[in-house]
């Protein structure tokens, strides 16, 4: 029997490299008989997710909400699949192109049977300080991330997919990251211009919002996260931006959403706040005792709230199109195309790149290193290096690659004291430097030679820079 307001709930579901997704059988066999409203997923082969959502599917009395972060392409979660540039990148090549690569991503979500695609990013990266946004917003002017996000909003969404922008009211402020605590933004006045981006999602008919676990005393004197701020939720996000759509958490296993209190407290003061999906509770038992003694205690909020955003998760649920598995012939031309466009992106931020003959010795400074998740493998790059014709010994030229990505463990937006120091160490006035992250790093290092930038230490934007520095 379905357990009381189970479907505003969307446990997570993660693969393993080992053993795929049987690990996390028993806790999906046991949520999905609790009466979950979907799963977001992470990570995952093409043909084992396309298995895993159409045995779900057929298995659940009720429709069912498959959502994943497919921020960078559907390739960014599930191998075989294609990966794109961070959106930052996808700005500077042009509206067009971030048109096609929603397009691309919704439909290859289809492909996998995703039909929620967690995306686009609707912050502004105003903050060099700030430890989570980087590349993974459109940019810093609020007029030009607000039409980049209705246009991939628009294309995604034309494909059958719901898209999602986040994170609501605008997370581009902060110098602390909400996977680790509560961040504050204090500010005034100037926040409004951190909702252009939300406003305009939402008139272009987004299907959902996701929250900022992020404070705003100037919007709510409460001190409450935007999560759990009615303030926010209600009197500006459905009052004045009149969204009517679905509004989700941040993953409530961050610390900002936590904040001191169990999930299952999190999960009450999200309801009563007006959210109407919970994202990746760890406790699903725990969340739905709490949902349904606080239902029992006749308060509003849980109550009626609740069961209004069931209606909604319903209606979500049903307008999103059929999966539909893609060709072969059309997955590996969405992967070429996917290669082109990350070669494109690869921008020269400083210098003019040597071309490289002969041989190669290739010095790799990991500033990604260390965090609880696998990284991509470091090697894609010099591998591709290898494939352009060049040899790699310890005695050719040396090229130095940096990544330092996005990474919701660090807490921290530069380079740490350990890979400032190594990189020091490598760069001599004219050695040729690769960042695989923010091109602000280039300021942080000041490096006066040559400066290539990958933007994400991702294979494919490995593979990418590799080619543009073979071809000079």
């Amino acid at each position: 029997m379905n357990a009381p307001f189970a479907d505003l709930v969307l446990p997570a579901i993660r693969w393993d490299d080992q053993r795929g997704f049987e690990p996390a059988r028993p806790a999906i066999e046991h949520a999905l008989k609790a009466g979950v409203g979907g799963f977001i997923i992470f990570g995952g082969e093409r043909a084992a997710v396309q298995a895993l959502t159409r045995d779900l599917r057929a298995a659940a009395d009720r429709a069912l909400l498959f959502a994943s972060d497919f921020e960078r392409g559907a390739g960014q979660q599930v191998r075989g699949l294609t990966a794109l540039p961070p959106l930052m990148a996808l700005a500077r090549l042009g509206e067009a192109v971030v048109r096609e690569a929603a397009q691309l991503t919704a439909r290859e979500a289809r492909d996998v049977g995703i039909n929620w695609v967690l995306a686009p990013v609707c912050d502004l990266d105003i903050e060099p300080r700030n430890p989570i946004v980087g590349t993974r917003a459109f940019g810093a002017d609020a007029f030009d991330v607000a039409q980049l996000a209705a246009a991939w909003i628009d294309a995604c969404q034309a494909e059958g997919a719901l898209a999602c922008a986040k994170h609501f009211p605008g997370h581009g402020r902060t110098t602390t990251d909400s996977h680790a605590e509560l961040p504050v933004v204090d500010a005034g006045r100037e926040l409004d211009r951190d909702l252009m981006p939300f406003r305009r999602a939402v008139a272009g008919g987004v299907a959902s919002v996701m929250t900022a676990h992020v404070a705003y005393p100037a919007w709510d004197s409460s001190g409450a996260a935007a999560t759990f701020s009615r303030a926010l939720l209600l009197d500006t996000l459905r009052g004045d931006l009149f969204f009517d759509g679905l509004v989700v958490t941040d993953a409530l296993v961050m610390a900002g959403a936590l904040a001191g209190n169990s999930e299952a407290e999190a999960a009450v003061r999200a309801v009563r706040a007006g959210c109407d999906l919970l994202l990746y509770p760890k406790d699903l038992d725990g969340v739905l005792a709490a949902l349904a003694r606080d239902a029992g205690t006749g308060r509003r909020s849980v109550s009626d709230l609740g069961s209004r955003s069931g209606l909604r998760r319903a209606e979500a649920a049903a307008r999103v199109a059929e999966p539909a598995p893609l060709p072969d012939a059309t997955l590996a031309a969405n992967q070429q195309r996917g290669a082109v466009l990350c070669a494109e992106a690869v921008w020269p931020v400083q210098g003019d790149m040597p071309r490289l003959k002969g041989a190669v010795h290739v010095e790799v400074v990991d500033d990604d290193a260390g965090g609880p998740y696998p990284l991509p493998p470091r090697s894609a790059f010099a591998k591709e290096l290898m494939k352009s014709g060049l040899e790699l010994s310890p005695k050719g030229e040396r090229v130095v690659a940096l990544f330092a990505d996005v990474k919701s463990w660090k807490g921290r937006a530069g380079l740490s004291p350990e890979s400032a120091a190594k990189l020091k160490g490598l760069l001599a006035p004219r050695t040729p430097l690769v960042i695989f992250g923010h091109p602000r790093r280039q300021q942080e290092i000041a490096h006066p030679g040559p400066v290539l930038c990958g933007w994400s230490g991702d294979e494919a934007m490995q593979r990418a820079a590799a080619r543009r520095l073979a071809a000079g």
